[in-house]
């Protein structure tokens, strides 16, 4: 499998916006499900958004709804985060992921994602 890439991370002060991206092979991107999630020193993994690239379906976490928005990019088989309004606590590695799901299970189960980025370090200063 062709890994994904992240990029688009970086230090932003408290209600600032970033926008990270994650670019994957058009084998890995049709008709599967990505996501977006994102691990803090010493805290778990935790899911934050995940969309299923056949049709679009989104699924947030209850702390970035409204706040965060994942979108996609077909035609370059990419995955984006736009993420507003952003608070010291979501300052962590965000990492994408690629799993072989159907809509109905493309939620944010870790465990159900098998292609894993590098990450990208999101750092949000109060």
């Amino acid at each position: 499998q062709v890994q994904p890439v992240e990029s688009g991370g970086g230090s932003v002060q408290a209600g600032g916006s970033l926008r990270l991206s994650c670019a994957a092979s058009a084998y890995t991107y049709a008709r599967v499900c990505t996501g977006w999630f994102r691990q803090a020193p010493g805290k778990e993994r935790e899911g934050v958004a995940s969309i299923y690239t056949g049709g679009g379906s989104t699924y947030y976490a209850d702390s970035v709804k409204g706040r965060f928005t994942i979108s996609q990019d077909n035609a370059k088989n990419t995955l984006y985060l736009q993420m507003n309004s952003l608070k010291p606590e979501d300052t962590a590695m965000y990492y994408c992921a690629v799993g072989l799901l159907s809509p109905k299970y493309c939620t944010l189960v870790a465990g159900d994602f098998d292609n894993w980025g590098q990450g990208t370090q999101v750092t949000v200063s109060s």
